[in-house]
């Protein structure tokens, strides 16, 4: 078979779907798939194939203001024409609801080919982006007014604390995003909570449950006993959407009854500057070690050397760093958001606290790690939860689901108004 990717993130940029999309494409490629792989232009780092069987596409692009990690991609209606000539895809496969994701929607229902779309992002969760506190960037503002400050506590953080609400925004971009989607001819969702979810939104058409999986020759542990200094856990994009403030707070709590305790957060982003300040400000800031970006290559080695996992996001629509961790023995403490209780099974490998709860996180991890069996059995049924989510059964289905959607065949092209506004490119001067 012959698989268009289409995606607003990839390589040489770091985060989840890109490595889920790699890995897939990668290990298909093994079993004599091709893969065309559309994706923004970043510059220094990129490239323009991976073997033999995949061939990646860039596409130019300008950063969303709020978040210069986020790429915007422009149209390229005729770059993306005489790909699909060339390419003679049997399958098209969205992987995020941006632009891209809205290009490689048009183009399957104009030249009527199959398609598929991953939720791998809940984009509803993403809307402080888009708001003009984040456009305005005034969080940066708020930052260097608290340069001015002496020391703080906990609960003067939590003042500025925003509590996830399902305000008119989201309920928007929630709207525009499922729109896209019921597009498709099918859905992936990286896990069942997520599915339940979606089907709760609206979502119309048929949803699979395929985990991004996970190499498990790679990241492996065996079970671990408690330390006498135990170290602490954070690893993942450095983004404010990740709650890694709501961690930092519940790691000071978690200082005051374990103070030889230490935590590593690995990872680079946006939010880190106002960590490490908040860090500071807390005068918790050399129990706390920012590593910033590590090699996802060196990853497997550096997981073994914790005892522990701690998590505040609550917009995993899987936790591929969650999985990583468990996969080498670690206990771990998320929040009951989406799909973490997929990954920690409250009271089973770890244990599952209210969203934004700073003490009911603190409290959790404190469980854990006064408790030498309870650690023990947490660290060994982490070892088994993993097993579900090894790489190749994920590969399986992906390669399953694929067949199956695309040996729909004559499927019936559609004129829409976007796809004539898209069209408009006589001379490719967008391309």
């Amino acid at each position: 078979m012959k698989i268009l990717y289409f995606s607003d993130t990839f390589l040489p940029k770091i985060d989840g779907v890109a490595i889920s999309m790699r890995n897939f494409a990668e290990l298909l490629a093994e079993r004599g798939h091709e893969f065309l792989i559309c994706c923004p232009r970043y510059g220094e780092g990129d490239f323009e194939r991976m073997g033999e069987r995949i061939r990646v596409e860039r596409f130019r692009s300008g950063y969303l203001p709020s978040y210069p990690d986020i790429k915007v991609v422009l149209p390229s209606p005729s770059k993306i024409k005489r790909a699909i000539k060339e390419f003679q895809p049997d399958l098209v496969h969205i992987h995020t609801p941006g632009l891209m994701g809205v290009y490689g929607i048009n183009a399957s229902e104009k030249y009527g080919i199959p398609s598929i779309g991953t939720y791998h992002t809940l984009m509803s969760e993403q809307d402080m982006y888009l708001s003009l506190y984040r456009l305005l960037k005034l969080d940066k503002l708020f930052m260097r007014i608290g340069k001015l400050n002496k020391k703080i506590k906990v609960k003067d953080l939590l003042k500025f604390e925003k509590f996830d609400k399902f305000n008119i925004r989201k309920k928007i971009i929630l709207k525009i995003t499922n729109n896209l989607y019921d597009r498709c001819d099918l859905i992936i969702s990286p896990s069942h909570l997520i599915k339940k979810q979606l089907e709760e939104f609206g979502l119309k058409k048929p949803v699979a449950v395929i985990s991004n999986g996970l190499d498990l020759s790679q990241f492996k542990g065996t079970p671990k006993t408690l330390s006498e200094n135990p170290k602490l856990l954070h690893v993942g994009r450095i983004s404010y959407e990740k709650n890694c403030d709501v961690v930092i707070n519940s790691f000071k709590l978690i200082l005051d009854k374990i103070p030889q305790a230490t935590l590593t957060i690995i990872g680079d982003g946006p939010a880190l500057p106002s960590l490490k300040l908040q860090a500071q400000k807390l005068g918790i800031d050399k129990s706390i070690m920012f590593t910033g970006f590590i090699d996802r290559a060196e990853l497997p080695q550096h997981y073994p050397n914790f005892d522990l996992f701690l998590t505040a996001s609550t917009m995993e629509t899987q936790g591929l760093v969650i999985l990583e961790a468990v996969a080498c023995g670690l206990p771990a403490v998320g929040v009951d958001s989406f799909a973490i209780p997929e990954l920690v099974h409250d009271g089973v490998n770890g244990f599952i606290a209210k969203p934004f709860d700073v003490k009911d996180i603190a409290e959790k991890a404190i469980r854990i790690l006064e408790s030498p069996e309870t650690y023990a059995n947490f660290s060994k049924e982490s070892l088994v939860i993993s097993k579900s989510h090894e790489m190749k059964a994920c590969v399986d289905k992906m390669e399953e689901v694929y067949r199956s959607v695309a040996s729909q065949k004559g499927k019936k092209k559609k004129r829409s108004l976007l796809n004539t506004i898209f069209s408009l490119d006589p001379l490719g001067i967008l391309g």
